[in-house]
């Protein structure tokens, strides 16, 4: 009989089991079987196969369920196998392994027969695997909602975090705005004045974090990029009229470059608004006071390049990388969210693009747009007017 096989060759199959588990472990997970694994799997299926055997073979199913799957049914082997999928998940396990898991006790039970000789009754392999089949339902089931637990987790603590630095943000902006223009109101002093300059500075601020905020959902979104072809000179003199305002709020110079009026880029319009405003908006805060900020448009081979250049003192070394990622704020100034470059890079990269940075040492660094070099079509004479 079957159970008496499994009972007397009980060490060898969890010894074979072991081995096949730790050709697949994760680094740093255990080499010894997890505490719900193959051993207690084993005495459940024995102990299956025992209570088959008597006058009450149903009771069979409090150990390991019935079969023909469907939803599940409270048994030994469910409760055991739901912990070791609990288990799996927390060592770093895929669901894939969950399911050799199982997998392997079925191939040695089968190998270890075969080599000695052992036959094995049909009603007898049709328990195996209907224990199987459940334990390995049990195990998936718990391995899913475990693992949709822990990303459902991280990404409430990240939107909330997100979300949590946003509306810090935007209070803060708003309350400057407010207060200003409450003092603007009582008639003592003037729009022009150093409170309308506190006014100025905070509706720019909210500005610039709606629409960076904006561009960040759009393509965490996945929403389609919208290409159209467009003069690029048109491009950098609308963003000339936004940034002068800035600039003017932020004490420093701004200096744009003459642009070919025949060079075009073909992207998603709004989204490279976004990531240039924020490397303007970077650099505005980062330059020193009363120094220039640059921003210069031009091609170079089949390219178009836009850069940005501030006087910010340079880098630090090794900050140029690490500055591009989420939340990075290197420098003293930690006012905002720390999400502006890794937006623009995101936005620039949507539109086939590369952003990277280059620091020029004791003077400042260079933001760099590199996109696909495109042209404006002239408008061809019209037959008779030539």
């Amino acid at each position: 009989m079957m159970h008496k096989f499994l009972t007397a060759n009980r060490a060898e199959l969890i010894a074979r089991c072991r081995v096949k588990v730790a050709q697949r472990s994760p680094p740093g997970v255990p080499a010894k079987e997890l505490a719900n694994g193959v051993s207690i799997f084993l005495d459940q299926l024995i102990k299956t196969l025992v209570v088959e055997q008597t006058e009450a073979p149903m009771q069979s199913y409090k150990v390991s369920g019935p079969a023909g799957g469907g939803k599940p049914a409270l048994s030994e082997m469910s409760d055991s196998a739901t912990r070791h999928g609990r288990e799996l998940q927390e060592h770093g396990f895929t669901v894939e392994e969950v399911v050799h898991d199982y997998g392997d006790l079925c191939q040695s039970i089968s190998d270890l027969a075969f080599e000695t000789g052992v036959d094995i009754e049909i009603d007898e392999f049709r328990t195996l695997n209907r224990c199987l089949d459940n334990a390995i339902a049990s195990a998936v089931t718990e391995f899913g909602y475990q693992r949709d637990s822990v990303i459902a987790g991280k990404q409430a603590v990240a939107l909330n975090e997100r979300l949590g630095f946003f509306a810090h943000e935007l209070r803060n902006q708003l309350c400057t705005a407010t207060l200003a223009l409450s003092v603007i109101k009582q008639g003592n002093v003037g729009l022009n004045g150093a409170t309308g300059g506190v006014l100025d500075r905070a509706l720019v601020g909210l500005a610039n974090l709606i629409d960076r905020s904006l561009a960040e959902v759009r393509i965490a979104a996945g929403l389609q990029v919208q290409h159209h072809l467009f003069s690029l000179a048109d491009f950098i003199a609308e963003i000339k009229l936004s940034a002068t305002l800035e600039a003017q709020v932020k004490g420093c110079v701004l200096t744009v470059s003459d642009v070919d009026p025949l060079l075009a880029v073909d992207a998603d319009r709004d989204l490279l608004l976004s990531a240039i405003g924020n490397l303007l908006q970077n650099a505005f805060k980062f330059t020193h006071p009363r120094s220039e900020v640059t921003l210069n448009a031009y091609a170079q081979a089949d390219r178009i390049l836009i850069d940005v250049q501030d006087h910010c003192g340079g880098l630090p070394p090794g900050l140029a990388e690490e500055m591009f990622k989420p939340f990075a704020q290197g420098a003293e100034d930690r006012s905002g969210l720390g999400l502006g470059l890794s937006i623009s890079r995101r936005s620039v990269e949507a539109n086939n693009g590369v952003l990277s940075v280059r620091n020029v040492a004791g003077s400042g660094c260079v933001f760099t747009i590199d996109l696909p070099r495109h042209f404006m079509i002239a408008a061809l004479p019209v037959a008779g007017n030539a």
